[in-house]
């Protein structure tokens, strides 16, 4: 057991990512004579979004990627979207597009994502690119799997037969992580799925070698609160502890945690959120592991935010990049 476990550092894992995406990029436009590019997608526009979007834009433009953002009104109708991603898939100009989630609530938002040519799907979760995963034969996959998987090597040498309890079973997080792991016939590792109603979770995560959880459970925790409450109700308050206490993970394991929840700081002695300065809720971002007291039992950890985050938008412009480069179905 380590006294102090490693901090693994995902924004230096994604300069390094970038550095060869951004090469990659020049020999492309070398050949080509123009740039890789990436096309945003959203439906409706907001400060928050148009934070994240920025920052797509910059870390494209880092690393040799064109990006635009294009915008449909926010009470767009699904044929309207549909002609939008239609008239992408048809720009032979535009390497790779990502739909910006989430769309409007009378919106399918796994039509839409359906609809994305393959050939384009830069978040690699058209289920033609998720199926390829099955044969180990995925030229695009998943940002955050592939996330994961890349910080999970660079601390880990040899996986083979491994136990790795993944806590979440998404189809874009969770079901991809296990068959990326599972690529190898000889060399790969045991790997165990598991979610928020498995009977018994403590006794699965003591015996993972590695742990990944994507589970946001303390977010969806909060969540249900927040509606209760503008409905009128009086829920009570949420437990948002966090889903995995280092009580229960192995000494020495190797926690790779996905999950991003914004939840509150406290609660006053009324019950009500602990207001900022600016009179709304203080809010601090966690993952599902209890961070601190797990840092101390643990070989090492990813931190959240600067864990996963950073080397997901990595893979999305490695991504862009694979697909401008030709790769076809």
């Amino acid at each position: 057991m380590t006294e102090t476990g490693r901090i693994i550092d995902g924004r230096a894992v994604a300069k390094e990512i970038n550095r060869q995406t951004a090469s990659d990029a020049a020999a492309f436009m070398s050949r080509t004579g123009r740039r890789p590019s990436l096309v945003a997608l959203q439906a409706g526009d907001s400060p928050s979004s148009r934070l994240y979007t920025n920052m797509q834009a910059q870390a494209a433009g880092e690393v040799g990627i064109e990006y635009e953002l294009r915008i449909v009104p926010e009470n767009a109708g699904e044929e309207e979207i549909l002609a939008a991603i239609e008239k992408i898939n048809a720009d032979e100009a535009i390497s790779g597009v990502i739909l910006q989630m989430p769309l409007p609530d009378s919106i399918d938002s796994r039509k839409m994502q359906m609809a994305i040519s393959p050939a384009k799907d830069a978040e690699g979760v058209h289920p033609a690119n998720l199926g390829r995963l099955f044969y180990g034969a995925a030229a695009i996959a998943p940002c955050t799997p592939l996330a994961v998987v890349e910080l999970l090597r660079r601390c880990c040498d040899d996986l083979t037969g491994k136990e790795v309890v993944i806590v979440g079973h998404s189809e874009i997080v969770g079901k991809p992580i296990a068959m990326l792991l599972l690529q190898s016939p000889a060399n790969s590792p045991t790997v165990q799925i598991c979610h928020i109603a498995t009977r018994d979770l403590p006794a699965h995560v003591a015996k993972a070698d590695i742990l990944i959880t994507a589970a946001g459970a303390s977010q969806a925790q909060w969540r249900r609160y927040t509606r209760a409450a503008a409905a009128g109700e009086s829920p009570e308050l949420p437990d948002l502890s966090p889903l995995i206490p280092a009580e229960i993970i192995k000494p020495g394991a190797i926690v790779i945690d996905v999950a991003t929840n914004r939840i509150p700081v406290g609660f006053d002695e009324s019950g009500k959120p602990i207001l900022n300065d600016k009179n709304k809720p203080a809010m601090r971002t966690v993952g599902d592991v209890e961070f601190e007291a797990a840092r101390k039992k643990v070989a090492a950890i990813t931190p959240v935010p600067g864990g996963v985050g950073p080397v997901t938008v990595a893979m999305l412009l490695r991504n862009t990049v694979a697909c401008a480069t030709g790769w076809r179905l």
